[in-house]
């Protein structure tokens, strides 16, 4: 995979917002808080985003999506995002999962619709895999902060329970291969590993359905709740992005080309930064040439 050509087509495609993310994921430096404020811009008063600019109504789905970007600003313990964190703690439902409200019923994409059950499991694993990326970031105090997984660790529990619930033996799941590496990923981080990792014994199976945005995404959502780079998905992944990166250094979007600085952004995280590289050290011998060189200059 070629990283330099995925950084440069950031630089050229993105706008400010993007390259102030890629800024952090490559070299940790914090953003401008304006740009920040701008990512977080539209914010509905219950604390969650909405799918539309006009749309009054928030989505999970949305929000999630709102969370991945703040998530590369480094900005998930600001207040928009602890705010969006406790919306999505209050609307879960009573069996540990996620629904849309049902006046979105007419404009929620299929993969959210209200009512479905394969949507349900999709929002379900994508808001439980948001709550534990934020679970420690999002608080930062108080007797709840100090278990394991942060304040949100009970919600995250009660979605695994239904994640895990859903499952077959073989460890497929009825919803989207999305469904799957998010909810791998979260099981994983809850020390769930044995479903976890038949879950992703499917994807790996699968791998060739999925698509570059979509690997791009479950391998970055993986890594992002601890599973080692060394897993056998992820260098599977990371080959699969390496093979399918166009010259101009991206990705296609399954969504759009408005979606694809997105896209590369995300395979840009989804791989592990290369090793520094080592500084020669100099010998004796020429240290002495430069301090007399230095010495000697007229």
């Amino acid at each position: 995979m070629d990283l330099d050509a995925a950084i440069g087509f950031v630089v050229a495609h993105g706008d400010e917002v993007d390259r102030a993310r890629l800024a952090y994921l490559r070299t940790g430096a914090a953003p401008d808080p304006a740009l920040v404020a701008k990512a977080e811009d539209g914010q509905l008063p219950d604390a969650g985003w909405p799918g539309h600019e006009e749309a009054t109504v928030a989505s999970i789905d949305a929000t999630c999506f709102r969370l991945a970007e703040l998530d590369d600003l480094a900005a998930l313990a600001r207040p928009a995002g602890r705010q969006a964190f406790d919306w999505l703690t209050l609307i879960q439902r009573p069996d540990g999962t996620w629904e849309e409200d049902p006046a979105l019923a007419e404009v929620a994409p299929p993969w959210a619709a209200p009512g479905d059950p394969a949507a349900r499991l999709y929002l379900t694993a994508n808001a439980a895999f948001w709550l534990s990326a934020g679970g420690w970031s999002a608080r930062t105090a108080g007797p709840l902060d100090q278990r394991v997984g942060g304040a949100y660790a009970p919600v995250v529990d009660k979605a695994a329970d239904a994640i895990v619930a859903s499952l077959a033996d073989d460890g497929s799941w009825p919803s989207f291969l999305v469904t799957g590496w998010l909810g791998a990923a979260v099981l994983y981080g809850r020390g769930r590993e044995s479903e976890s990792a038949r879950m992703r014994a499917v994807l790996a199976a699968r791998l060739p359905e999925i698509g570059p945005a979509g690997v791009a995404w479950m391998a970055c959502a993986l890594r992002r709740l601890g599973v080692p780079d060394g897993d056998p998905l992820l260098v599977a992944a990371r080959q699969e992005l390496a093979a399918a990166q166009r010259s101009d250094g991206s990705w296609p979007s399954e969504d759009g080309d408005e979606f694809t600085v997105h896209t590369v952004l995300t395979a840009i995280r989804a791989c592990p930064p290369p090793p520094p590289r080592p500084v020669p050290r100099r010998s004796r011998a020429s240290s002495r040439e430069l301090i007399s060189d230095h010495v000697n200059k007229p």
